[in-house]
């Protein structure tokens, strides 16, 4: 089969999360499985040169967009079996960050109609358009309201996946013509109409052929007005068309025997090199170094669905236990200026670092002993699964794919963490205890470590869930 994935961001070339993660690592699992996969994204300054360096010029159109024709050009680069198409405009791409800008919703419908105009041009013809979150959920909008009955566009099939529902690309319905250059017909006809405005996500669920969330629990969670914040009557009437398939990880970039960026190179049957990794993080954060005192971890975007007012709230109680807390990530003002006044009161067992930093993410994962996500929503997560990898216990609230992975059983010997089910910072403090007083149980702990760092967390099986549902559309 011919894929085709759209996404606005795709690792190692640009990425802010876990989508870039997803992007990064999907398409080389399905082409793996004797498949021919391209990805399309934009080319944002943002780029390294690393990649931007190796990039070939093919060719450049003119992209109708409303009442404007704007330049496009195509780049093209092949990493891995895998052909990556760069979408060249540099107003709309030349920005300092990838998102947040007060035009995205122009700068990614034209990345989408783009993508779209660039299918007739590359030579090639998907079998699949596989569409990724709402910056890409105008694509299977414009194949179906613009090309009715064109080809190469009738022959296509679209899946459209969604990472996140909580951003749906909701804008004024003044846009649908004079900004996204859609009919109103697909606003007053309801397709993407949605509380008076706009739902670019709306649309591209009213109009794809299959829809995906990234685990099977997020899958069941979005029938509920809490989770799907107000599309759960869409996502009800599609119902048919909704697949839940569990992310994966890179194991080979997340692979502690082989990580470049840590102290110490372990696997399961060397896990006492794992000691090093801690004493490294510790001396490089200032904490104090002492094996015997457990390390608590979070790397996490400071925000409120990521349960940070649920840690804010017991800190103090948090710190009076025989731990050390270390937390990277940016996010909401109030929750980076909070941490860092935390670590000034708790100097030596807490620290803060407000920043994004892979490598010291990297070296948190392998240093750490418990990885804390007490998460009000959670579509899949990523962390908990690479925390396992690195022998480091998640302990998560059960939401989305964090009810997936989990299991906290003292009586199941599949048990590969901890977790709790309410929402609230009681239970969250309970469960954190008794991670702490079973950490004093080596062999206890040890067995743990050994179901999470063997379990298979890779692409591979996800992969052919994918390869399957693709199958079966084609057929239809």
């Amino acid at each position: 089969m011919n894929i085709l994935y759209i996404a606005s961001e795709v690792a190692p070339f640009v990425k802010t999360g876990g989508l870039g993660d997803v992007l990064g690592a999907l398409p080389q699992a399905v082409a793996s499985q004797r498949n021919q996969v391209r990805v399309m994204l934009p080319l944002y300054s943002a780029m390294p040169d690393e990649w931007r360096t190796q990039i070939r010029f093919v060719k450049y159109i003119y992209v109708p967009l409303a009442w404007r024709n704007l330049y496009c050009g195509l780049f093209e680069f092949t990493k891995d079996d895998v052909v990556y198409y760069f979408l060249d405009n540099e107003y709309y791409f030349r920005r300092g960050d990838l998102y947040g800008s007060f035009d995205d919703g122009e700068r990614f419908a034209f990345f989408s109609r783009a993508a779209v105009c660039m299918i007739a041009e590359i030579g090639w013809t998907p079998d699949i358009v596989h569409c990724n979150d709402w910056q890409t959920a105008l694509v299977p909008v414009y194949m179906r309201a613009l090309y009715p009955g064109i080809e190469p566009y009738a022959s296509i099939k679209t899946v459209f996946t969604i990472h996140n529902i909580e951003y749906q690309g909701r804008y004024d319905q003044y846009l649908m013509a004079n900004v996204f250059g859609l009919p109103d017909t697909l606003m007053h006809g309801g397709t993407m109409e949605f509380m008076g405005g706009i739902s670019l996500m709306k649309g591209a669920v009213e109009l794809s052929d299959a829809v995906t969330t990234v685990s099977p629990s997020y899958a069941d969670e979005l029938r509920y007005s809490f989770f799907a914040k107000g599309l759960e009557g869409v996502i009800d009437a599609h119902r048919g068309k909704f697949t839940g398939i569990l992310n994966g990880i890179d194991t080979r970039l997340y692979d502690p025997a082989e990580d470049p960026n840590i102290a110490a190179n372990f696997s399961i049957e060397t896990i006492g090199k794992k000691a090093e990794c801690k004493r490294d993080l510790q001396r490089l954060l200032g904490l104090a170094e002492s094996e015997e005192t457990p390390v608590v971890a979070m790397v996490t975007r400071l925000a409120a669905h990521k349960g940070i007012d649920l840690v804010i709230s017991r800190l103090d109680a948090m710190m009076d236990m025989e731990l050390q807390f270390v937390v990277l990530g940016r996010g909401e003002w109030h929750y980076e200026h909070l941490f860092n006044n935390m670590q000034n009161s708790y100097a030596g067992r807490l620290s803060a670092n407000i920043t994004y930093n892979p490598t010291l993410a990297q070296k948190i994962y392998a240093g750490a002993d418990l990885f804390l996500m007490p998460s009000q929503t959670e579509p899949c997560g990523l962390a908990q699964m690479i925390s396992m990898r690195y022998g480091t216990l998640p302990l998560v609230r059960e939401t989305g794919g964090m009810k997936d992975t989990v299991v906290y059983d003292p009586a199941n010997p599949k048990s590969n963490g901890f977790s709790f089910s309410n929402y609230n910072s009681d239970d969250m403090m309970h469960v954190l205890r008794e991670a702490c007083r079973l950490y004093k149980d080596k062999a206890a702990w040890r067995a743990m470590q050994a179901v999470g760092m063997t379990q298979d967390f890779s692409w591979k099986t996800s992969a052919k869930k994918y390869i399957e549902l693709y199958k079966k559309l084609k057929k239809t």
